[in-house]
């Protein structure tokens, strides 16, 4: 499997996973011109692309879904809920494959399987995409750590996590006191030490990356999610085990290709 965020942040998301039966998108906050361009930069293009996924309804996630969908004929997976609360935003879409949250579904050789995130959304989710050999969680937009995501991205061999702020940068940031809170809130954002706990929960032998996605660009750094989130990877010098690959996603630029492998 090869696994690239195309961007993240809240001017727009998009997530490519490809497999050898099926390439998707998990979103498309961007403009069709904007993915295309970013598709290509990774060697992929829209004609390639077999389905896209939407987590929630909020525009940096699914503005560009229909025009993408339009174009390429692409099917999207999305529960009623979500469909519902995006109306226009979503735009029409050429083939609608309605889910729900907690009911796995397949796509090509991919068999996916959404779970609920804490967003202040109709009915947020999060995915596994799994191959038979390989397994890659999504989690971004959701305010606090729940029993059912552990369990649902547990054993994963690449985890795109939400490390959205660091909480002093968002207390002297610019953000009013109203959005701050909501930042803050169980259906918010994580901050990067809530993210790197979590990680560490998930974290064992054989997971090979991790890709911290949804980071802040006023209440946040690279270099700072980055740095907490390595200290809970670190190995003792007796392990034999290597820490995962760590990367951050971009809002500008794609971020880093991963391909599992044995």
């Amino acid at each position: 499997m090869r696994i690239c965020v195309l961007g993240s942040g809240s001017k727009g998301n998009a997530t490519y996973i490809e497999s050898a039966g099926a390439a998707i998108l998990i979103d498309n906050g961007f403009s069709g011109r904007e993915v295309e361009k970013r598709l290509a930069a990774i060697g992929a293009s829209g004609a390639g692309l077999s389905a896209i996924l939407v987590t929630h309804e909020h525009g940096d996630h699914v503005r560009g879904v229909g025009v993408l969908s339009r174009k390429w004929r692409l099917p999207v997976f999305a529960n009623r809920e979500t469909v519902a609360a995006a109306g226009e935003l979503l735009g029409r879409l050429h083939d609608l494959r309605e889910i729900s949250t907690g009911t796995p579904f397949t796509t090509g050789d991919l068999r996916v399987h959404p779970f609920a995130v804490s967003h202040d959304a109709a009915d947020p989710m999060g995915f596994v995409v799994a191959n038979g050999n390989w397994r890659v969680g999504y989690c971004t937009d959701t305010g606090t750590v729940s029993r059912l995501m552990r369990q649902r991205l547990s054993g994963c061999d690449c985890l795109i996590l939400e490390s959205n702020h660091d909480p002093e940068l968002l207390r002297n940031g610019p953000y009013p006191p109203a959005l701050q809170q909501r930042v803050r809130s169980k259906t918010g954002h994580l901050a990067n030490q809530t993210a790197a706990d979590f990680l560490a929960e998930l974290d064992h032998a054989h997971l090979q990356h991790v890709c911290l996605a949804h980071l802040s660009a006023a209440n946040n750094r690279p270099e700072l999610a980055l740095r907490v989130a390595a200290e809970v990877l670190r190995r003792p010098a007796s392990d034999a085990n290597r820490p995962p690959f760590l990367s951050v996603a971009h809002q500008d630029r794609v971020g880093h290709c991963f391909v599992l492998s044995s």
